[in-house]
């Protein structure tokens, strides 16, 4: 029968000490075995104890026992070095910085792999078996390595944190029930994290449906990108288009410019040097008849000069006149000046179409749902600086402070007339236009001031209806009395219980329809919240009820 091979495993037979193979394998009377070197040194360093330990068990010898050197052991990890086999690396058994060490061990520590709740003490491999074998130790409970121990122990009395304080929430000691947690609701904390397990796994469920929510909301976010990509892209593509059409066109027309300038400009040279070449075949004549008047002038026989003298009446005298007529001459310039003017015309069309072009690019806009917003911190993320408008302020007005600050003053003030103007309710709109998410608070003293939105074009004249801040359809107000808060839209009322305060923050969102009224303190209380649809960008407002001595201005928040 064939002797069967016996495998041999390199960690049974490493040091403890040093993780490596066993180097001259000696064995202590405890019965653990160790390099001689490692034991001796070990020992070595614990002379002035005067007690020696093994480093797995800890048994104590005294006197230091001499280590006996182990046959066996030596053929087998002679055996095991002619079959290749290495110890683990140093660092796959010895506690790191970020590792957590064995208590037991002393020394050089080796990494912990467990950690007992009850004794409170982490163990390495070889310490752990030892743990799990005594029988005292059977109901203790391991679990993976932890950290910072000293937090399981009471600090006021040294004992393991095994009761749970519900009216304080947190972990107490046996005697901490005793000394300070009387009559407190106590239960153990093996109950209190089965009750707070369960509210974990909810606030887990709650977490990654949040996670699974996002997750979805990016998915659509990069089909937005994707969508803003296309249509920017084709947006380009088609301004492109058109801008290329309409250079073309203007090419044309230029062509067709340069081609009607080239040819009447062949049709006038071509008329003027055929009058040039009439005039100049006219003076080819006059010389030779000039010239045959000089020979007969020169001519000294009396007879010879009156026979061929002509006789002046049947002459055929040229008339001597100039082609120009004083008028100054017309020629291309005019072209010049109506290009010129073509040019002013399509500069014109592009400069008016183009704010409206613009406008266009700048409206466009993904619908994003905005974060809610909770602290005062938040808001003023989206302030905006407010100044009122003097013309559109009512005579008894005075503005003051920048125009910031508006007060009702009971006498006209030197305003001149304007169509903007309010004529009846004492009211005024701020200078800016609200169109994007808006943050503004209003400081008021007096007996009574209305904060308002409205749109621009409110009637400034024609009774309540028509022009008083929220009176109508185009305004929305709320009314802060010492008494409290009513607010007014499209003549109806609505009465808000909430205490008064004499500064009030509003934030107004265009896009989502929301308009919101704060009671601002040291802290802010939503005083009420309404949902519309707004048509027209908005613009602050404030009204007096009454005819003097009430003040409001807008807090300058950036």
């Amino acid at each position: 029968m064939a002797q069967k091979k016996v495998k041999l495993d390199p960690e049974a037979f490493s040091c403890t000490i040093c993780a490596g193979l066993l180097k001259d394998p000696a064995t202590i009377p405890c019965g653990h075995s160790y390099c001689l070197s490692c034991i001796n040194n070990h020992w070595d360093g614990e002379d002035q104890k005067g007690i020696h330990s093994c480093p797995q068990c800890g048994e104590t010898f005294k006197p230091k026992p001499v280590p006996t050197k182990n046959i066996v052991l030596t053929e087998l990890v002679g055996d095991l070095k002619d079959n290749g086999f290495q110890a683990a690396p140093a660092d796959h058994c010895y506690a790191g910085p970020e590792d957590v060490a064995c208590d037991v061990c002393t020394g050089r520590k080796m990494k912990a792999v467990k950690t007992c709740l009850v004794c409170l003490v982490s163990y390495c491999q070889n310490h752990v078996n030892l743990h799990c074998e005594s029988p005292a130790f059977k109901k203790h409970k391991l679990v993976e390595p932890c950290k910072n121990l000293e937090e399981n122990i009471c600090s006021h009395h040294g004992e393991v944190l095994k009761l749970y304080c519900s009216l304080h929430q947190k972990c107490i000691c046996i005697l901490c029930l005793v000394d300070e947690h009387e009559g407190c609701k106590t239960g153990s904390a093996a109950t209190e994290r089965t009750k707070k397990q369960k509210e974990l796994e909810e606030c887990r469920r709650d977490f990654q449906l949040g996670i699974l929510t996002r997750q979805a909301d990016v998915k659509l976010l990069q089909q937005e990108v994707e969508a803003i990509n296309v249509s920017a892209d084709k947006a380009v593509e088609d301004s492109e288009e058109i801008f290329t059409e309409l250079i073309r066109l203007l090419q044309e027309r230029s062509s067709e410019v340069k081609q009607q300038i080239r040819s009447q400009q062949e049709t006038e040279v071509s008329r003027v040097k055929d009058v040039q070449e009439k005039l100049e075949q006219e003076i080819t004549e006059l010389k030779r008849k000039d010239a045959e008047l000089e020979q007969l002038s020169i001519t000294e026989d009396h007879n010879q000069f009156l026979l061929n003298c002509p006789v002046w009446a049947d002459v055929s005298w040229p008339t001597y006149f100039s082609i120009f007529d004083g008028i100054p001459p017309g020629y291309f310039e005019n072209v010049t000046e109506a290009v010129s003017a073509v040019k002013a015309i399509v500069a014109d069309l592009i400069c008016d179409g183009w704010p409206e072009i613009s406008e266009t690019i700048s409206k466009v806009d993904v619908l994003l749902s905005e974060p809610e917003l909770s602290t005062r911190e938040d808001f003023l993320r989206y302030a905006v600086d407010i100044t009122l408008d003097p013309d559109t302020a009512h005579q008894e007005i005075r503005l003051s402070r920048g125009a910031r600050k508006a007060l009702s003053m009971g006498t006209l003030q030197n305003y001149p007339n304007n169509t903007d103007r309010f004529k009846n309710p004492l009211q005024v709109l701020s200078r800016e236009r609200l169109t994007g998410r808006s943050y503004w608070e209003v400081q008021w003293r007096g007996r009574a001031v209305d904060v308002a939105v409205s749109y621009s074009n409110i009637s400034r004249a024609g009774g309540l209806e028509k022009s008083e801040f929220g009176w109508n359809n185009k305004s929305w107000s709320l009314h802060c009395h010492s008494a409290g808060y009513t607010f007014w839209q499209n003549s109806v009322h609505t009465p808000v219980l909430s205490p008064p305060s004499y500064r009030v923050g509003v934030f107004l969102d265009p896009k989502a329809g929301s308009l919101s009224f704060y009671s601002v303190s040291e802290t802010m209380t939503l005083l009420l919240k309404i949902q519309t649809t707004f048509t027209q960008p908005l613009h602050a407002g404030l009204r007096f009820p009454n005819s003097r001595n009430d003040t409001a201005e807008f807090v300058k928040l950036k």
